[in-house]
């Protein structure tokens, strides 16, 4: 294919971003929004042509490899910049561009009637967030790899502060960007050590390196620490312990921002690297048993927590922590394959979620208070079965979407002899299924607990923000067929077009771990019986939540009571924000205002005194600066009389 062509997939939303942020305060009504739609559309579009080209190609074959220019060249570290597509990143790509553009439609009609901040300027951010994450996924090399890593850092930013003049927005982005540096130092670090180790950042000679590498380039404690250190900078993006901290306060944007963020980019960044880096991993099981843990616990912790948030969009936030530990645990036992399909099939239902959350809160004038809602089925109808269907995916029930993908991790989980971990995401997924079913009991069902004032005002969401959100609805309802597991492939006869279409890109991997860990065989009649444990405990999560909620609150409420320490730590979110705040950012600010006063005082206090110094001795010299020429001139001759009298003495 090519070349040109293929680079346009990322060039036009960054053109029309710079069109956006250039000219867009000439733009008239809603052509913004339909320029930065339609940009990300044809990049969808591009992508879909390169996906049927890569088809079409021979399984080992599949990689389209192109460079647009030398873009660091010291000495013999040479890096261009150049582009990889194969299968793992052209699945990033159609996920990006094709969920990205129902957003980018979806925003048009809910940012229509935005009046104190700039519509150009969202769209802009936005479309440069697509650039962003597509140089991320399509990047040839670690250096490429890092622009797009930090491209999305500066987006998420400006679009999570995008209303910057209220101070909890502000105060998010900050929080979002401070927090990711911590990751972002791990990466470059990991990104040095393996130029200094192989000799290689493109991922064409890192893979050939570390294939053919002797033993002694092979040391378990260099590996480790390189994947520990790429992890360390997936925890930060990815949003797991201990940095998740930064993504439920994400909210404070747009709801389409929400979305983007939560569902097809900024997030999964961090997946997709530890993906991209999976030969590298498969040589170390500590790193990948620290991924494993790491990822379990977060699903579990984040489960727990969104039991007993209020807003509406919370919830889905620390469902995303959750579901990316999930992710994060399928890579850590192996299942690369799993870890994507589940980000496949998430971008569905929780962009759908998102945009769903969104029409609620428009049609609530902006209340996002579940507390506050109830019975709005009545009102909003199309929206609520929309919702149900993400939430049903959300929840793993079958045959929704998010079923398949959950499945599969936990199968591969307890199939890889992973027992611990397998019975910790059993127990996430009934909580999933509660706290799921208590956000749709409590906002759609019930009785009413709307404002009267905010009651008068509901209204159903435009054209513009219903057809995304049925379109994402289809996709959370049949996007599992993409990855159906083996036991529903050996009934059904349907191939894992998923799985295979990926299995050149993680070959590599799967040879590595096939060497080093002994296989399990185990039945279909077993595999099914784990199926039908964890979709009884998801029904359980249901059934627990129906009876809670579906009158109301008045059993929460006593069940709160009853455990008042329990209740408190959990809707505090376990005080990790207030730890983090006493233990971290207090003293960082008192170590800062001690610095600041050692400037001032010390640092300023000495180029200050050498200021006095030379004013002091021109305060004297100016004694005889009067202006007046017969001063000067008595100044001369007393001075030459003195010389005179100097030399004759001498």
């Amino acid at each position: 294919m090519n070349h040109i062509y293929l680079s346009l997939i990322f060039l036009i939303p960054l053109a029309v971003a710079a069109l956006n942020g250039i000219f867009g305060h000439r733009l008239k009504g809603n052509m913004s929004g339909l320029l930065a739609a339609g940009a990300v559309l044809v990049s969808f579009l591009l992508a879909l042509t390169a996906f049927f080209s890569l088809l079409g190609l021979a399984p080992d074959e599949r990689v389209i490899r192109f460079a647009l220019y030398d873009w660091i060249v010291v000495g013999s570290f040479h890096v261009p910049f150049g582009f990889y597509l194969d299968p793992l990143s052209i699945t990033w790509v159609l996920i990006v561009s094709g969920v990205g553009f129902l957003i980018h439609v979806y925003a048009i009609g809910y940012m229509a009637h935005e009046e104190h901040y700039s519509k150009s300027r969202f769209f802009c951010y936005m479309n440069l967030f697509i650039f962003a994450m597509l140089i991320l996924v399509m990047a040839d090399s670690l250096p490429l790899l890092f622009l797009g890593w930090e491209g999305v850092g500066l987006c998420s930013y400006l679009l999570i502060s995008y209303y910057y003049q209220l101070d909890f927005a502000a105060e998010a982005g900050k929080k979002a960007f401070i927090v990711n540096r911590i990751g972002d130092v791990c990466f470059i670090l990991a990104i040095f050590w393996i130029f200094k180790h192989f000799g290689h950042v493109t991922f064409d000679g890192f893979f050939v390196a570390l294939d053919s590498a002797p033993p002694k380039l092979m040391d378990p404690v260099v590996i480790g620490g390189i994947a520990l250190l790429l992890f360390g900078g997936a925890v930060g993006k990815s949003a797991q312990l201990p940095l998740y901290v930064w993504l439920p306060d994400a909210m404070a944007g747009p709801t389409p921002v929400s979305a983007l963020i939560h569902a097809a980019t900024m997030v999964t960044a961090g997946i997709y690297m530890v993906c991209r880096m999976s030969p590298l991993f498969a040589h170390s099981p500590t790193a990948m048993g620290v991924v494993a843990v790491v990822g379990c616990l977060t699903a579990c912790f984040a489960g727990i927590i969104g039991i007993c948030q209020r807003d509406i969009k919370k919830v889905l936030a620390y469902s995303t922590v959750s579901q990316l530990g999930y992710m994060f645990m399928a890579c850590g036992v192996g299942a690369f394959t799993a870890g994507v399909f589940h980000v496949t099939t998430h971008a569905f239902f929780k962009a759908l979620l998102f945009l769903a959350a969104g029409s609620v809160i428009h049609a609530m004038s902006g209340e996002k208070d579940i507390f506050n809602m109830g019975a709005l089925r009545k009102k909003l109808s199309r929206i609520f079965i929309a919702f149900s269907a993400g939430a049903l995916a959300l929840s793993g029930i079958i045959p929704f979407a998010g079923f398949f993908s959950k499945d599969e991790i936990l199968w591969k989980t307890f199939a890889g002899g992973h027992w611990v971990l397998y019975s910790l995401g059993v127990a996430t997924a009934g909580i999933t299924a509660f706290y799921t079913a208590r956000l749709v009991y409590l906002t759609f069902l019930g009785s009413t607990r709307v404002k009267p004032e905010t009651a008068e005002h509901i209204h159903a969401p435009p054209l513009s923000m219903n057809w995304p959100v049925y379109t994402l609805a289809v996709l959370a309802v049949i996007g599992g067929v993409i990855g159906i597991p083996a036991v529903f492939g050996h009934i059904l006869h349907m191939p894992n077009l998923l799985g295979d279409f990926l299995e050149p890109s993680f070959a590599a991997a799967h040879r590595t771990l096939a060497a080093s860990h002994e296989a399990h065989e185990h039945s279909f009649a077993l595999e099914i019986g784990l199926m039908c444990l964890s979709l009884a405990v998801v029904a359980a999560g249901i059934v627990l939540a129906w009876v809670m909620y579906r009158k109301g609150m008045p059993k929460a409420a006593a069940a709160a009571s009853a455990m008042p320490r329990l209740y408190r730590a959990v809707s505090s979110k376990f005080y990790v924000d207030e730890i983090y705040s006493r233990t971290i950012v207090q003293p960082l600010k008192r170590l800062s205002s001690t610095c600041s006063r050692f400037d001032l005082r010390v640092i300023d206090g000495l180029v200050n005194l050498t200021a006095r110094i030379v004013e002091f001795f021109g305060i004297i010299v100016r004694v005889t600066q009067t202006g007046v020429v017969h001063t000067y001139a008595f100044w001369f001759i007393l001075g030459a009389g003195a010389v005179l009298w100097f030399v004759l003495s001498g």
